[in-house]
């Protein structure tokens, strides 16, 4: 089932109370470098920029110098000081949560140590929300599973088919998980929110929903998990595509410059299809998904937006993953206007959205000899290259 309206409103809490002591150091994990950004404000500024509304961050008693560092310039955050169990300082956040004025419906309630959070995550458990009182990601188990015995034989075996590997953030509608933690008895630790969640419900609105999860939010347990992040492929390549119909009484836009035509490019934004094209380069090279995961067409708030602010999140979130763009490539479609008389505004333009120089931003244009709805002046179309270097490879 694909949602066609916007997400509803949600709220988040960030659960930053532990210690880390396994990941080693004298610093907690959550406020060392993961990709040269603490790890507690990546999904911190993830979940802003999402939409959350409140977002607690439940710390440590004593930790709150260490969090206004990491989080140093971010706004529209709480911090909640935690308790001697995570149980204990999930409950903490929750009750903050309840006695502000906004208390959300809905609730995700993440862990610090997994910094790299994809939207498409988010978006998949707020829509799960509709259906069930709670969803969690989760991704298969591939191996093979052995039941160890206490002298660590082999004592049986587990069939994986029925297992699932659990991740956070995990979605819930807050009376639901509110009621759950609440009622909890403390006596014993549950694994996550959403055993909290089953345990405490008296019949099925304690369902929870399993959705696809992401390799990305792999935990940060162990020192070597924060220096790994670091060995990420020094360079990587995206490619975008897009396509709009040419219109009578539209404005034209291309590459972030407005151009007087008879016709203009319909769409829900400005319908700029070379900087949409360009944007969707970045997305793809740094696997977040396209245009439409970040900025759908069913949400009014885009309509009629410029696509120069499209492009400026695309990199944003590139250098949040460490990556600087390299160079542009870009090609336009059409059999008029011509673009060689703009094409000195467009580049510069650009390299203002990118940051780029624009020895570094390469902006070509072709006909289609007359042939398909380019040909016949239906449409424009852009195709665009872009190479992102770990930033520390540009230094």
């Amino acid at each position: 089932m694909v949602r066609t309206s916007p997400l509803p409103s949600f709220g988040a809490l960030i659960v930053a109370a532990g210690r880390g002591e396994r990941a080693g150091g004298t610093t907690p994990k959550q406020y060392r470098d993961f990709r040269g950004t603490p790890v507690i404000r990546h999904s911190v500024q993830t979940l802003l920029e999402a939409g959350a509304q409140p977002l607690i961050v439940v710390i440590a008693a004593g930790a709150k110098a260490h969090a206004m560092t990491a989080l140093s310039g971010l706004e529209g955050y709480k911090l909640v000081e935690g308790g001697a169990s995570r149980q204990a300082s999930v409950r903490a956040g929750l009750e903050a949560m309840k006695t502000m004025d906004d208390a959300p419906e809905r609730v995700l309630i993440h862990d610090a140590a997994r910094p790299d959070l994809p939207r498409s995550v988010i978006n998949r458990l707020l829509d799960a929300l509709d259906r069930h009182p709670g969803a969690i990601p989760t991704l298969p188990v591939v191996d093979s599973l052995a039941i160890a015995s206490s002298n660590d034989t082999m004592a049986g075996s587990a069939a994986r088919e029925t297992l699932r590997r659990v991740q956070t953030p995990q979605a819930f509608r807050f009376a639901d998980i509110f009621l759950a933690h609440t009622n909890w008895d403390g006596a014993s630790d549950a694994g996550d929110d959403a055993q909290v969640l089953c345990t405490m419900a008296k019949d099925s609105s304690g369902s929870v929903a399993l959705v696809q999860g992401d390799e990305r939010l792999k935990k940060i347990t162990f020192a070597e998990d924060l220096m790994n992040a670091s060995i990420m492929s020094p360079m990587r390549v995206g490619q975008g595509y897009d396509v709009h119909r040419l219109q009578e009484g539209e404005e034209l836009w291309l590459g972030g410059i407005k151009i007087e035509h008879t016709h203009g490019l319909a769409g829900h934004s400005d319908a700029d299809v070379a900087l949409h094209a360009i944007t969707d380069a970045v997305l793809g090279g740094i696997s977040e998904g396209d245009i439409g995961t970040h900025f759908p067409p069913s949400d009014l708030q885009w309509k009629g937006a410029r696509s120069g602010q499209f492009l400026e999140h695309a990199v944003k979130l590139a250098r949040q993953k460490g990556y600087a763009l390299g160079n542009i490539d870009l090609t336009i479609i059409c059999e008029a206007p011509k673009i060689g008389p703009h094409r000195a505004a467009m580049r510069a333009q650009v390299g203002r959205l990118t940051g780029l120089d624009q020895n570094e931003v390469s902006i070509k244009a072709t006909t289609t000899e007359k042939l398909g709805f380019t040909g016949r002046g239906e449409g424009i179309a852009a195709q665009a290259i872009v190479s992102l270097f770990l930033q520390e490879t540009l230094l």
